[in-house]
Parts: structure tokens; C-alpha cells; sequence
């Protein structure tokens, strides 16, 4: 018995079904949210590396500036020190101690230790007992907490022979 051999050289059709069509559709679905999460993650990253080097430009200041900004400090530094010293209230006090003396007391110079929360007072006298009598009055003073007599000479270069003395007292603040 011979059997018929049967040779068909066209390929058979591929029939589209309902299944394959889905499958396309998930399929480039799929591609086509993978692409525009990488779209959205490269925007960040972009965003990203532009505050990196925006902060990178920030931190690598230029050392003249760092120079320039801590003079600038040390200035309001100072400053704040000098608006910190009671003045109104120390030189009133000096003032009424002085016209109380009836002129016969002269302030030469008055000079401000911040860090200690002192004053150096530098005066002259016609005589010691009106030194020590000023020194006396500026201890009854508000702003002015334990005058002290530092030191004391007799200027014998002056014809009158004045005495010039020195004293500090620390400064307190004002309520």
C-alpha cells in the first residue's frame, strides 16, 4: 500500500487571534510606561546633578571672601561690644563725681576692657585727698561697681604739681 505523500512548499497561515492581539497591546503597554518612567527618573536625575553643582559652587567660596566675611564679623563683633558698655549710665556717673569736686578733678582718659567688664580711668588732681575724695564718690555710684586707686604720682614737671592717678572699677548693666 503506497501512501500519498503530501509536500506543500507555502508556509500555512498564521491566523491573528483575539489572544495575540492582547498580548501586543500588554506588550507595548509595558515599553511604552517603561519609557516614560526613565524619561521622568532622568528628569530628577538632571535636577539633581544641577543643585549638586550649584552647592559644589556654594561650598568652594573664594578665600578672599572667607577672609573679607571674617573681618566683617570681627568688626560686628566689636561693635556690639561697643553698644553692649553702658556709656550714658558711667559717664553720667564720672560727670556728677566731677562737677561735685568743683573743677578740681580733670579725666584724662577713660579706656573700656570689654572682656572684663572694666574701665580704666586715668584723672588728675590738684592734691591727693581730692583724689581719693573723688575716688570716694565713684564708689557711691549706680554704674560703676568697686572703684579702686591703681596707682598715683606727683607730676613735678607741672609748676602746681598736680597729682595724676589711675583707677578701675568694673562696669555693671543697666536693668
Amino acid at each position: 500500500m503506497s501512501v500519498p505523500m503530501l509536500l506543500d512548499f507555502a508556509a500555512p497561515r498564521v491566523r491573528t487571534t483575539v489572544t495575540g492581539v492582547a498580548l501586543l497591546i500588554v506588550g507595548l503597554s509595558a515599553v511604552t510606561l517603561a519609557y516614560l518612567q526613565y524619561r521622568a527618573v532622568a528628569q530628577k536625575r538632571a535636577g539633581l546633578e544641577l543643585r549638586l553643582a550649584d552647592a559644589v559652587r556654594r561650598s568652594n567660596r573664594n578665600p578672599l571672601d572667607a577672609a573679607r566675611a571674617e573681618r566683617q564679623n570681627e568688626e560686628a563683633t566689636g561693635i556690639t561690644r561697643e553698644l553692649g558698655t553702658p556709656w550714658t549710665g558711667v559717664l553720667a556717673d564720672l560727670e556728677a563725681a566731677s562737677q561735685a569736686s568743683a573743677g578740681e578733678i580733670a579725666v584724662l582718659a577713660v579706656e573700656p576692657d570689654h572682656d572684663k567688664h572694666r574701665i580704666l580711668i586715668k584723672a588728675e588732681a590738684k592734691t591727693l585727698p581730692l583724689a581719693l575724695a573723688y575716688l570716694k564718690r565713684l564708689q557711691q555710684s549706680r554704674s560703676l561697681r568697686f572703684p579702686m586707686l591703681d596707682s598715683h604720682e606727683i607730676a613735678t614737671d607741672d609748676k602746681d604739681h598736680p597729682v595724676r592717678f589711675a583707677m578701675t572699677a568694673d562696669w555693671q548693666e543697666s536693668p
